[in-house]
């Protein structure tokens, strides 16, 4: 009677394990993102057709946010998003914490070396932020920032592309973008490199800026051009998200962009 009881009592554990199993198997596709560079993505406290929530109080949203969600989708998974610092995105990646990164990275042959990438994304064009009432709003060549400070965003080619510019005073980088234009704005830098598109959404929120695009020939020499991140071994899921993002047409894309500019929030909010 005793091993009648105990194998019914197993049965009905197991039972309830599998079913527990079964309810908590919904697949999701773990991006990381800082959540703090619009408008590709950044963080807000209202819910929206386009954002994802983050946590019990926050949601993230921009470009990068809609490009995971339908690629997600597309995957037949549920996306979550992680907002993660920008220098913990390819360790959090390679220690299995995050499926995938979408946040604006650019391939370079030093990240090529720990991740693998897809073909890009979204392409745009460097250029700088200068204050409105400023001297250099007018300038058509990186080189007549010489003499100048100039800031850039602490590991990547925003900081990098500085160095093209003869007798700039390369300032020390900021680890955030929204750190900068606060530099800027106080005085403290007197242009701040840009991707166009970050650039537009600056401005648009901060009336006082202005974009500086330069003349053929005489703007910055580097790729803008940002891909989806994956880890080396994972080479199904890159090979899942590429054809996935093939099916995004290049007006979708744009047309993402350019809905992400205009609903971003202004600088501080």
């Amino acid at each position: 009677m005793k091993k009648i009881l105990i194998v019914i009592l197993l049965t009905v554990l197991c039972g309830c394990a599998g079913s527990g199993n079964n309810a908590s198997d919904e697949e999701v596709l773990r991006v990381g993102m800082e959540c703090d560079y619009a408008p590709f993505n950044w963080t807000q406290i209202e819910d929206s057709e386009t954002a994802v929530q983050i946590s019990s109080v926050d949601y993230a949203d921009g470009y990068d946010v809609v490009i995971a969600s339908m690629i997600a989708e597309e995957l037949g998974r549920k996306v979550e998003i992680v907002k993660t610092d920008w220098d913990s995105l390819i360790p959090s990646l390679n220690a299995g914490q995050i499926d995938c990164i979408i946040a604006g990275m650019t391939e370079t042959p030093q990240r090529a070396e720990e991740v693998n990438f897809t073909t890009p994304y979204y392409e745009s064009d460097m250029v700088v932020i200068v204050r409105k009432d400023s001297d250099l709003v007018n300038i058509s060549d990186i080189q007549q920032l010489a003499g100048y400070n100039v800031l850039g965003q602490a590991n990547t080619t925003y900081d990098e592309v500085i160095d093209q510019i003869e007798g700039a005073v390369h300032m020390v980088p900021l680890d955030t973008y929204p750190r900068m234009i606060l530099s800027l704005q106080a005085g403290e830098a007197d242009a701040i490199t840009a991707e166009l598109p970050v650039a537009n959404g600056v401005v648009a929120a901060n009336p006082d800026l202005a974009i500086v695009m330069f003349e053929e020939g005489k703007g910055f020499v580097i790729d803008t051009s940002v891909s989806i991140a994956v880890a080396k071994e994972n080479t199904d899921l890159l090979n899942a998200i590429q054809n996935a993002l093939d099916k995004i047409s290049e007006a979708d894309r744009l047309q993402i962009m350019q809905d992400a500019v205009s609903r971003q929030p202004a600088a501080g909010e």
